[in-house]
């Protein structure tokens, strides 16, 4: 759950306008806190489980205040407690709607948000861990215009969506790719809330028992065979396969001034790879190769374990 700073326009807010709007603006944990203190009862807050992959973690929270104990499970110790404390609330039966209702000021053309699109970018990334899908890909398509007014066309890549913008800045086209994007997946699942789901995964278990061409290949071939295009292979083995591939670049350089990526594939469970090069293509070359040697682990397993004899990678 994320909540967002209002977006208002420059106007003078009346003293009603002002209290609504901070009762609005409280997280459950504010909320939970201001009743334990009301009732004597102040909310007790322990970390229950933490788990998962660093990608993909989980926490898990649970508080107690009196005699009622809830719990809550996020991707961060701090969703996780707001969660813990909304379902404490519920419990309590306390009022918790105005935590994610937008308000509208008295001004008709004006909507402040608590949980709006004024972070989409932050939504999409949050969406993607909880979910276990890929994090989503911004690629830059078009510079245009003299420096003083230049435009830029930005690409958002998610899962199997995309959805292109344009803004005056770098930064200002990724947030308004990422609003329209966040937009299509609430269409898609037909309300504010986001249910849609991406095809299936493919699990490694379909990739051990199969013969494919390009699947045998990877396993009886070493994968050490200089100037080969691994990008190309990995292409050829995800179309054959029905996996999907992705390629995201990190801006920072590695501490020797190589570029480095991370190349996703949406198995069940997920590959993540990284890869290091003197270009943004060979850091692509390099994770793809890291992710075929993982591949080749992976499906040769089974085969290996009824023949009794090991695989040499």
């Amino acid at each position: 759950m994320i909540f967002q700073p209002f977006r208002v326009t420059p106007h003078s807010p009346n003293k009603d306008e002002v209290q609504r709007a901070i009762v609005t603006s409280k997280t459950p944990i504010q909320k939970l806190h201001e009743y334990g203190t009301k009732h004597g009862k102040i909310p007790t807050y322990v970390l229950e489980k933490a788990e998962g992959e660093a990608h993909r973690p989980s926490f898990v929270f649970s508080v107690t205040i009196g005699d009622v104990c809830a719990k809550g499970e996020g991707v961060s110790k701090k969703a996780a407690k707001h969660m813990a404390a909304e379902d404490a609330l519920h419990l309590l039966q306390v009022d918790t709607v105005a935590t994610s209702l937008p308000v509208k000021s008295e001004s008709n053309d004006v909507v402040a948000e608590s949980n709006g699109h004024a972070n989409s970018v932050g939504t999409l990334q949050e969406l993607s861990l909880q979910k276990g899908w890929r994090l989503p890909k911004y690629t830059t398509l078009m510079e245009t215009g003299p420096p003083h007014m230049q435009e830029f066309t930005i690409t958002c890549a998610m899962e199997s969506l995309s959805e292109t913008a344009v803004g005056s800045s770098k930064k200002a086209a990724k947030k308004a790719a990422a609003e329209k994007m966040v937009a299509k997946l609430q269409s898609l699942s037909g309300s504010s809330e986001i249910t849609w789901t991406p095809e299936p995964r493919v699990p490694f278990e379909n990739l051990k028992n199969s013969s494919a061409e390009k699947i045998s290949f990877i396993r009886r071939n070493p994968l050490s065979m200089p100037n080969t295009d691994y990008i190309h292979l990995m292409a050829e083995l995800s179309e054959e396969q029905s996996f999907d591939v992705a390629y995201l670049d990190i801006d920072e350089l590695t501490a020797n001034g190589q570029y480095q990526c991370l190349v996703e594939l949406s198995t069940s469970p997920v590959t993540v790879c990284h890869g290091t090069g003197i270009s943004r293509g060979n850091a692509h070359n390099a994770a793809a190769h890291t992710a075929l040697q993982y591949i080749k682990i992976m499906a040769s397993t089974k085969q290996n374990a009824q023949t009794g004899t090991e695989g040499t990678f």
